[in-house]
C-alpha cells in the first residue's frame, strides 16, 4: 500500500509530556472557552455518541463505551470510568468543516440586472475536543480536496484555520476499527495543537490522569496557562502501553495491496455479489470522514426575482450522482459500489497521493446490512486468485 498522506498541519516536535489529573480536565476546557472558542466534543444523542457542542466536561460521555460491529452500534457502561474510551463517533469532524448544507450565493433580479452576493463565511473559533488519529488523518485528506491552493474552498480553509485541535490517543479499539493497517493510528502523529492520552484509575487506588503534549505554538500557549507538572517516566510509559495495546487489538485489517489489486479487478464478478446485499442507502458515504461528493441546488421565491444556491452533500450511491445527458453512467448497484470502494482505496491515490480511507470503521458499523469494506477487498482479491 502506498504510504499514508501527511497530516493536515505539520506539527513541530511535541513538548515533553505533562500530567493532567482527570479532575482538572474541566480547567483545560475552561481555558479554551476563555479564549473565545466554542467547544465541540463527544456527546450522547439519539442512543449514540456524536460530536456536538459542549459547555464543559460534564457533557462528555464519561463511563460509556460503544459496542460496534458490522451493522450494529450499542452504548454500554464501561469498566474504567474514562472520558474517552469510546471509539469512532456516529458522525465525524467533516460535519463542522464541510457542512451538509452550505449557501453558496444569493441571486437577485431587479431593473433588468442580476446581482450575485456571496454570504459571509461562517467560521467561528472552535476547539475540537477528542479528535482521534484516524480523524486527524481524514482532515488532512479533506485539506487536499478543499484547501489545496489551486482549487481552494475559502469557507473550508477558514473553518480549519479557526479550529484548535485537542487530539486523544486511543486506549481502546472498537470492533470495526482498522486504523493500524492503514498507518493512521491509534496514536496521533501530527496535525494537533494538544494531544491527550488517558490513563484510568488503577486498582491500587492510583487516580486517573492524562498525559498532555503540545504540537503547535497555539498548544504551547495553552499549556503555559495550566501550570502542570511534567509527567514521570513511569506515567508516560503507562500511557504509551495503553495506546500500544489498542494497536494490537484492532477489530479489522485492510489487505496490504488493496490499491493495486482493486485497480486490476474492475471487472470482477464479485461486484454483483456485493450488490445483492447493498441497499444503495449511502450511509457509508454520509458517515465517512473523507467522502466529499456534493450537489448544487437552486431555490427561488414565488416571484422568480430572488434565488439561493446551496451546496449539499451527495453520494456516489445515488442514481443522479453520475447523471449526464442521456442518463446515469452507473445505473446498477454493482457499478455504484465498485465506484465507491475503488475510488476510496485505489483511485484516490491517483488524485491526491493517498488512500481515501483512514480505517475508522464507520462505514462498517453504520451499514444496515453490515457490509465490511475490509472483507469485500479481501473477497475481490481471493476471487481473482481462485481461492
Amino acid at each position: 500500500m502506498p504510504p499514508p498522506d501527511t497530516p493536515v498541519v505539520p506539527s513541530p516536535t511535541p513538548t515533553p509530556a505533562l500530567r493532567l489529573d482527570a479532575g482538572r480536565l474541566p480547567h483545560l476546557l475552561a481555558v479554551l472557552t476563555a479564549d473565545g472558542r466554542e467547544l465541540i466534543g463527544p456527546v450522547v444523542s439519539g442512543g449514540a455518541i456524536v460530536y456536538g457542542p459542549i459547555t464543559g466536561a460534564d457533557d462528555l460521555p464519561k463511563g460509556l463505551v460503544d459496542d460496534q460491529a458490522p451493522g450494529r452500534y450499542r452504548l454500554v457502561a464501561g469498566e474504567s470510568g474514562t472520558y474517552f474510551d469510546h471509539v469512532a463517533t456516529a458522525n465525524s469532524w467533516k460535519t463542522f468543516l464541510f457542512p451538509p448544507e452550505q449557501k453558496i450565493c444569493d441571486i437577485a433580479h431587479a431593473d433588468g440586472a442580476l446581482t450575485v452576493t456571496a454570504p459571509p463565511v461562517d467560521a467561528p473559533a472552535r476547539a475540537f475536543i477528542g479528535v482521534r488519529a484516524c480523524d486527524l488523518r481524514a482532515m488532512g485528506i479533506l485539506g487536499k480536496v478543499f484547501d489545496n491552493g489551486d482549487f481552494a474552498d475559502p469557507a473550508y480553509a477558514a473553518r480549519r484555520r479557526n479550529a484548535l485541535i485537542v487530539a486523544v490517543n486511543c486506549g481502546r479499539a472498537g470492533g470495526t476499527c482498522f486504523c493500524t493497517s492503514m498507518g493512521t493510528g491509534p496514536k496521533a502523529d501530527g496535525g494537533y495543537d494538544l494531544a491527550l492520552t488517558e490513563v484510568p484509575a488503577g486498582g491500587d487506588g492510583a487516580p486517573a490522569y492524562f498525559t498532555l503534549v503540545a504540537g503547535s505554538d497555539a498548544g504551547r500557549r495553552i499549556l503555559d496557562r495550566l501550570d502542570l507538572n511534567r509527567a514521570t517516566a513511569a506515567e508516560v510509559e503507562t500511557a504509551a502501553a495503553r495506546v500500544a495495546a489498542c494497536a494490537d487489538s484492532m477489530g479489522r485489517e485492510m489487505i496490504a495491496d488493496a490499491a493495486e489489486m482493486l485497480g486490476d479487478n474492475l471487472d470482477s464478478p464479485h461486484w454483483q455479489t456485493v450488490a445483492e446485499r447493498c441497499l444503495n442507502c449511502a450511509n457509508c458515504t454520509m458517515a465517512c470522514p473523507t467522502c466529499f461528493c456534493s450537489t448544487v441546488e437552486d431555490v427561488t421565491d414565488l416571484t422568480g426575482d430572488n434565488a439561493e444556491r446551496w451546496r449539499k452533500w451527495d453520494s456516489c450511491f445515488t442514481l443522479d450522482h453520475s447523471y449526464m445527458h442521456g442518463g446515469s453512467l452507473r445505473r446498477s448497484g454493482a457499478a455504484r459500489y465498485r465506484q465507491w470502494i475503488t475510488h476510496k482505496l485505489a483511485h484516490w491515490h491517483d488524485q491526491f497521493g493517498t488512500s481515501g480511507c483512514t480505517g475508522c470503521g464507520r462505514c462498517i458499523t453504520w451499514c444496515p446490512v453490515g457490509i465490511d469494506i475490509t472483507e469485500e477487498a479481501r473477497a475481490v482479491r481471493d476471487r481473482a486468485a481462485g481461492t
